[in-house]
């Protein structure tokens, strides 16, 4: 509780400039990753300004705390993984998941260099950021693809964010991290290898989903819609416009190293991100399974009771998308 009440705190403080402002947006984001591009982006090119929203991007790096803050409706939009959003519903959150902006799991597992195998990392130290982000399901996924009991066979540690899982590895205190683009770039660099790329087993997972809390859905849609069209301006933006992409990938992720950014460029880019935040109904089904291994509830539940498909669906029918990629 003092964790969120600080957060809120925090809130306040940084959004003072926008208080009088009518059309506030406050967007919070959960990790240093790839899978943010397009807001990085919309934000770094004043995209949300063209929609007529005053924007402020806040890095709150845990799902779980986030989805707090979402439900509080101190963030406008959260963009956090789906089995976060849903967990939160199931105990009574007033929260919808109105697109993804990455539809399966982007991780590589890195270790020191002497472990060759999975069934190396039997009694070793693996690195998470915390306990239910996409990290931890990653981890807990590839441990038990290759037969390995997650706190049994290999100890599971939460780091706090992905630049101190790479701090980890360094200084020894742990073993082997879950890590994404571009900081697995970095950590290559570094020395330690890929003992096995999660992005490879095409886990689908709704990761991040865009998140937002009920009563703002009901009370102002319409600046829903205008983030959505901010945001898909910002997936083009990011596609057609290298330079500046790569910018703010170094500029939120710092990293860079040119090599490393143009990488993960590459791979969001090219691979990862689609043109608007659609919705994976395997990915969803996928997030409600992992809930259900902690919350009965869910084994009942539906994904489709978690999404609200009409800014996607306002989206489409605006004809904006047509225009970026005609």
């Amino acid at each position: 509780m003092k964790r969120v009440i600080f957060i809120t705190a925090l809130l306040l403080v940084v959004t003072a400039p926008f208080l009088w402002g009518a059309d506030r947006i406050r967007i919070g984001y959960s990790s240093i990753s790839g899978s943010y591009i397009g807001l990085w982006v919309a934000h770094d090119a004043g995209l949300f300004a063209k929609e007529g929203l005053e924007d402020q991007i806040i890095l709150i790096p845990s799902g779980s705390q986030l989805a707090q803050v979402t439900v509080a409706g101190e963030v406008e939009i959260g963009f956090l993984n789906g089995s976060s959003v849903m967990a939160a519903a199931l105990k009574g959150a007033d929260i919808k998941i109105i697109g993804n902006t990455v539809n399966k799991m982007i991780f590589s597992l890195y270790t020191r260099p002497e472990i060759k195998t999975m069934e190396g990392l039997k009694g070793k130290k693996l690195g998470v950021t915390r306990f239910g982000s996409s990290t931890d399901i990653s981890a807990r996924f590839a441990l038990r693809k290759h037969n390995l009991q997650p706190e049994k066979d290999v100890a599971i540690l939460q780091m706090g964010a992905m630049s101190s899982i790479m701090g980890g590895l360094q200084g020894g205190s742990i073993d082997a991290g879950i890590v994404s683009p571009p900081t697995l770039f970095a950590v290559e660099k570094l020395g330690f290898r890929e003992l096995l790329s999660i992005t490879d087993m095409d886990l689908a997972f709704p990761n991040p989903s865009v998140a937002v809390q009920g009563g703002i859905i009901r009370s102002r849609p319409e600046l829903i819609n205008r983030f959505m069209r901010a945001y898909a301006r910002g997936i083009h933006r990011a596609r057609t416009d290298r330079e500046l992409t790569l910018r703010s990938i170094a500029k939120y992720s710092k990293v860079d190293d040119p090599f490393f950014l143009q990488k993960a460029y590459d791979l969001y880019i090219g691979k990862v991100l689609e043109k608007a935040p659609y919705i994976n109904m395997a990915g969803m089904r996928n997030a409600l399974e992992d809930v259900a291994k902690t919350n009965p509830a869910a084994r009942e539940a539906k994904p489709e009771q978690f999404i609200d498909s009409r800014f996607l669906e306002n989206l489409e029918k605006s004809g904006l998308l047509n225009e970026l990629y005609r």
